[in-house]
């Protein structure tokens, strides 16, 4: 008798336990604008003074100098900002990629819109990196077949100043293609290509949508900014120039 009032207790206990349980009906929100009509809190700042501080001086450390400001719009097709972001992904990403599969890069492709600020005339620091790439991005090594770089090339004969390094590219007053090549070699059928981008756009960012289904992809872990930042630390001057990597005929 006492073995089953105990149970019809616990019984009871647990159902009504379940019943209480609070329910959440309704959320009130409200936006809170960030201005300076809001008092800084001296404690946090005194607290945050020596990580600032040292942020500020290796964000400000001079890697390189450049007599000249480079912008991404400095002109049609390609740019000295563009085609030295290119080339140094090119550059730097290659021995890593050769070493851990044994192929080297063919080419490789950014996009104009992931160039976020001018690099000033002057000393070029690590803040400079952060402010042309302050995204998280990595290079991947895309293979592609022919088909899948026709493709590409295709997409790029709009004319925009996309980052390309290792093809070039012609177009005609209509913007049809001319002549493409990679390595100075036209493209070859049945043949696969290995295409340095970044993460965002080998998963189709910007419609680049010959990137997301590519016979093999290594990632590289190594992030754009990276690059920048180790190529600045090899440059004296950055002075690049626009070439004939993409033309108009």
């Amino acid at each position: 008798m006492l073995r089953n009032f105990i149970l019809l207790f616990l019984a009871l206990h647990v159902f009504s336990c379940k019943d209480s349980q609070a329910t959440l009906t309704h959320i009130d929100g409200k936006q809170i604008p960030i201005t300076d009509s809001i008092k800084s809190d001296p404690a946090i700042i005194e607290y945050v003074a020596p990580f600032k501080a040292r942020i500020d001086a290796e964000m400000s450390a001079v890697l390189a100098y450049a007599p000249q400001s480079l912008s991404k719009n400095d002109g049609p097709f390609n740019t000295a900002l563009g085609n030295m972001m290119a080339d140094a992904v090119l550059e730097l990403s290659n021995p890593v990629f050769e070493k851990r599969t044994g192929n080297t890069i063919d080419a490789v492709l950014l996009n104009h819109g992931g160039i976020r600020s001018t690099l000033n005339a002057g000393d070029v620091t690590m803040r400079t990196a952060f402010d042309l790439m302050p995204f998280e991005n990595s290079v991947v090594v895309v293979e592609l077949t022919s088909d899948k770089v026709n493709e590409m090339f295709e997409y790029l004969k709009s004319g925009k100043a996309h980052p390309i390094a290792g093809m070039k590219i012609s177009i005609d007053d209509d913007n049809n293609l001319v002549k493409t090549t990679i390595n100075g070699e036209p493209v070859k059928d049945g043949q696969t290509y290995f295409i340095a981008t970044n993460d965002y756009l080998q998963q189709g960012g910007d419609g680049m949508t010959f990137f997301s289904d590519p016979v093999s992809m290594e990632v590289l872990d190594y992030k754009i900014r990276s690059i920048l930042v180790d190529y600045f630390k090899t440059q004296d001057t950055i002075a690049p120039v626009r070439d004939n990597r993409f033309t108009k005929e």
